[in-house]
């Protein structure tokens, strides 16, 4: 996204593709991850372009996005197969590179992993998983209002606050939990809490 006139592309085509709700969200993403890439010296260009195209696959049909996974040469677990809400980050990062020509490996990883997260992630992963996760848009959570302000205080911190939320609310339901996400979580709970 070097030129501002492919900036505006990308805009103006999201705007078509995505449901008007979901180019919102893709909107406060955006906004958010790019104001959590200056607030801890990240690639602001970076994490526009992440957040930008984070759910670009997210209204594909779920056998498409295996089809996209697979020649994308992405593995899908038996616990993403058929799991739309889990494969569209896959998915979207095969599109990111293939549809939108994006080629930075960090940027696709953070498209690929904005959803569950994986152990060691990238400055650029935490900052997308976290803006997905309380842009202005969002009011589902029951604790925004503290994760807000402390993800411009303390990233990981934010982090292990979303995962350990996430995890209680899929207990909660009854969903099953990703391995991917816990992993993840047991990961930060370590890091995070005996630093």
């Amino acid at each position: 996204m070097a030129k501002d006139s492919d900036r505006l592309s990308l805009y103006k085509e999201l705007e078509k593709q995505l449901k008007y709700s979901r180019f919102l969200h893709t909107m406060g993403v955006t906004f958010t991850a790019t104001s959590l890439a200056m607030r801890y010296g990240a690639d602001t260009k970076k994490a526009e372009l992440a957040g930008l195209l984070h759910d670009c696959a997210k209204y594909i049909p779920v056998d498409e996005m295996e089809r996209i996974c697979e020649e994308g040469k992405l593995e899908i677990s038996s616990f993403e197969r058929g799991n739309s809400a889990l494969l569209h980050s896959k998915a979207g990062s095969v599109l990111a590179r293939t549809k939108y020509g994006v080629t930075d490996k960090e940027v696709l990883d953070a498209i690929r992993y904005h959803t569950t997260g994986r152990p060691g992630m990238t400055l650029l992963d935490k900052i997308v998983f976290v803006a997905d996760y309380m842009e202005p848009g969002r009011e589902e959570a029951p604790d925004l209002a503290e994760v807000r302000p402390l993800a411009f205080q303390d990233l990981d911190q934010a982090l292990l606050r979303i995962l350990s939320d996430t995890l209680v609310y899929l207990n909660g339901t009854g969903k099953k939990i990703d391995p991917m996400t816990q992993r993840t979580w047991e990961f930060y709970e370590k890091m995070v809490r005996h630093d």
